[in-house]
């Protein structure tokens, strides 16, 4: 399953609470641009309406071998393939709790392209900063532990 697109602002920016897979509707030669490693997440973003689910914001260059594509918008809206149970279960959440809906990684699985969402909830400056503290520590330790393991004999 390797991937192709990584979201790394989103677990800076928002708490994951639960993580969804969905299917992504593309054109063959978005497909081709997203294998070459070409495309960003930045500034994407989900909205669930009636008529399904969309990701919005998702820029996928043209393809860098592709003919002459007239009127292709590289940040177009693209549909979301769930199923119904996990739309109306998400639009619920994102209804009365207040969540919100955010792309993680774009993947290939079995010769598809599959995206994984995230319902999550903003993080606030204060538990950034935690985040950011705890890290720190972590690497500490982890510099310490190592610099030990060296000096046995």
């Amino acid at each position: 399953m390797p991937t192709l697109i990584k979201n790394r602002r989103a677990y800076y920016d928002y708490e994951i609470l639960e993580t969804f897979e969905a299917g992504v509707k593309l054109f063959g030669h978005e497909v081709k641009s997203l294998k070459e490693g070409r495309g960003t997440m930045t500034g994407a973003h989900v909205k669930i309406s009636t008529n399904g689910v969309v990701l919005i914001g998702l820029n996928i260059p043209l393809y860098s071998k592709a003919g002459a594509v007239l009127s292709y918008d590289p940040s177009r809206t693209r549909e979301l393939l769930m199923h119904k149970s996990e739309i109306e279960s998400l639009d619920g959440k994102v209804n009365q709790q207040g969540y919100t809906v955010i792309p993680l990684v774009l993947y290939t699985k079995g010769g598809l392209i599959k995206i994984s969402l995230g319902l999550a909830r903003g993080k606030k400056k204060t538990d950034k900063r935690k985040d950011i503290i705890e890290a720190q520590e972590k690497r500490e330790i982890e510099r310490t532990m190592k610099k030990a393991r060296l000096r046995q004999p």
